[in-house]
């Protein structure tokens, strides 16, 4: 089992930057692929990106591809993600995700609200 601790986040600017952290504690951080979603208000939650247990290969939506960078610290137990170029849109609430190997369990972090003003 693990638990995730998420901080960052908050208020910026369009084309501003932010940079939101998940701290996972318990055993065996790298067994799980994480990933982070976003959820908006009257939207359903989406993908933003994930990335595999060993940080080798990344996936983004397309919405975010080429702002945004997802990155982990196996040594930290930590995934980050970096948000550049922000826009309105991509104010949300910020969940973190991780998935584990082989039970396929998945846990979330708290959430972390991210605004974006015009």
């Amino acid at each position: 089992q693990v638990q995730l601790v998420q901080s960052g986040g908050g208020l910026v600017q369009t084309g501003g930057s932010l940079r939101l952290s998940c701290a996972a504690s318990g055993r065996g951080f790298s067994n799980y692929s994480m990933g982070w979603l976003r959820k908006a208000p009257g939207k359903e939650r989406e993908f933003v990106a994930r990335i595999t247990r060993g940080g080798d290969s990344t996936y983004y939506s397309d919405s975010v591809k080429g702002r945004f960078t997802i990155s982990r610290d196996n040594a930290k137990n930590t995934v980050y993600l970096q948000m550049n170029s922000l826009k309105p849109e991509d104010t949300a609430v910020y969940y973190c995700n991780a998935d584990h190997l082989i039970t396929q369990r998945s846990y979330w972090g708290q959430g972390t609200q991210v605004t974006v003003s015009y």
